[in-house]
């Protein structure tokens, strides 16, 4: 039987369950959160759906109760804290450090085998913490961001041409963040053909920038973080490594040489099977491609190295 456990039941976590039941990704998932009754209730929400939808997966809401979560065979971890007004980039590391790591080290002593996807922000930072403190191996610990990304600059991609984003082939690299991901437009393309023939400069332009702000425009118009996307790209991502799908999807990963960096995760295409990382592809850069992907891993250095200001590593 299959077992994937979500971590934190705020608005990403439960999103993620919902899509996990509706698409029976799993056997069972479980919403694990520390608020007494959210999961719970937002389980029992989704099992009174399962007959107006059709899906046979099972749901489970508990609290702080990691005993439920055992033997699961992947655990995302999407709890953490938004950044609060008046609160410091180095205190909401410091905050969501702690609670990622706890999370994932409870979680991992009733399921010592399972694959590690980690939601929570700052994403890549996140995913190195549990790389560096966990005594996993590489290909188990994913960060999601790649997913979310490169969905979105399908999206704009598509509203630009008109068409299908179904359609649409494009992928973001790099760091998960407004200044540090890199959508490839040289290497988008719309069945088959170039988007650089088929949109102007200035249009191309335009949906690199809205790519790169596509959260930032979002928590703009909904007051808070977006969820529905973020929600179905760790869905994504699991169903790729439970069902050994072998998609191709960019994650946040551990680097050792690849794209010249190493001692860092951050965004690159991966081939997700049921070992999880089967494999980092390795994509022939130009110049200036290569040029943005160190200036991201800087960026993304620069933020882990918060981490071991505060001594958490």
């Amino acid at each position: 039987m299959s077992k994937i456990t979500v971590v934190g039941a705020g608005n990403v976590g439960a999103t993620c369950a919902n899509v996990l039941a509706y698409n029976e990704v799993a056997d069972e998932i479980v919403m694990l959160d520390v608020k007494e009754g959210v999961s719970e209730g937002k389980a029992m929400d989704m099992m009174q759906t399962a007959q107006l939808l059709g899906f046979d997966s099972t749901v489970v809401g508990c609290t702080n109760d990691y005993a439920q979560t055992a033997d699961s065979d992947i655990i995302i971890i999407t709890s953490g804290i938004p950044r609060k007004p008046g609160m410091t980039r180095e205190e909401l590391i410091g905050v969501n450090a702690g609670i990622v790591r706890n999370v994932a080290e409870s979680a991992l002593k009733h399921s010592p085998n399972a694959i590690l996807i980690v939601i929570s922000n700052p994403m890549d930072t996140m995913t190195y913490l549990a790389y560096k403190s966990l005594g996993l191996p590489k290909n188990r610990i994913i960060g999601m961001g790649g997913a979310l990304d490169s969905s979105r600059f399908k999206y704009y991609l598509s509203q630009a041409l008109n068409c299908n984003a179904n359609e649409v082939e494009g992928l973001v690299i790099g760091g998960h963040g407004d200044t540090t991901m890199i959508p490839l437009l040289r290497l988008a393309t719309y069945k088959g053909v170039p988007v650089g023939s088929l949109l102007n400069s200035e249009k191309l332009t335009e949906i690199v920038q809205s790519t790169m702000v596509g959260g930032a425009t979002l928590t703009g118009l909904l007051g808070t973080s977006a969820w529905y996307a973020p929600g179905a790209a760790g869905a994504y991502v699991a169903e790729s490594i439970l069902h050994n799908q072998r998609k191709q999807i960019p994650c946040s990963v551990a680097l050792d040489g690849e794209y010249g960096e190493s001692d860092i995760c951050i965004g690159v295409p991966v081939i997700l099977g049921k070992n999880g990382i089967e494999e980092i592809v390795k994509l022939a850069l130009n110049s200036e491609e290569k040029e943005l992907f160190a200036k991201s891993a800087a960026a993304v250095r620069a933020t882990n190295a918060v981490l071991k200001e505060i001594k958490i590593l």
